[in-house]
């Protein structure tokens, strides 16, 4: 009878432990199971730099979304952003590709507009930038080109 307590224990335990890895597995590794909150819009970029699947979106430096889909598309780089619901981008917003620190991880920086119109659900973000190129700009500075 003991030894039958001792088994149960242990694997009850064994399944809580299983559990809570998972759980942190999923919330540290940012991804959704159940659904995505939020709706997707696109932005077209002549250059992207290194941006990953899963790059932060934000605006003023606070979190509003993720980038979920990066395809090719005419010769450029479309992509998926998942906003968070409750977040409203003007139509005159812009996008831009940037760096977290000198060498950091790329995001996606919305700088808004001021126009009264919101992107609908689905809809594009016109107004890109693509990220800063700094073996470019170092050339250009060296050969004097700047």
């Amino acid at each position: 009878m003991k030894r039958i307590d001792t088994e149960l224990l242990v694997g009850l335990f064994m399944i809580i432990g299983i559990t809570c890895l998972t759980y942190l597995s999923i919330k540290l590794g940012r991804m959704e199971i159940i659904g995505d909150s939020g709706y997707k819009l696109y932005a077209e970029f002549s250059e992207i730099g290194g941006l990953k699947n899963g790059a932060s979106v934000e605006i003023a430096g606070v979190e509003i979304g993720r980038v979920r889909n990066i395809s090719l598309s005419d010769y450029q780089a479309k992509i998926e952003l998942q906003i968070n619901s409750g977040v409203k981008i003007q139509e005159d917003s812009i996008a831009a590709v940037k760096t977290k620190g000198l060498l950091g991880e790329k995001y996606i920086q919305i700088s808004p507009g001021g126009d009264e119109k919101i992107i609908h659900p689905g809809g594009k973000i016109r107004e890109t930038q693509p990220p800063l190129d700094l073996e470019k700009a170092i050339g250009n500075f060296i050969f004097g080109k700047v």
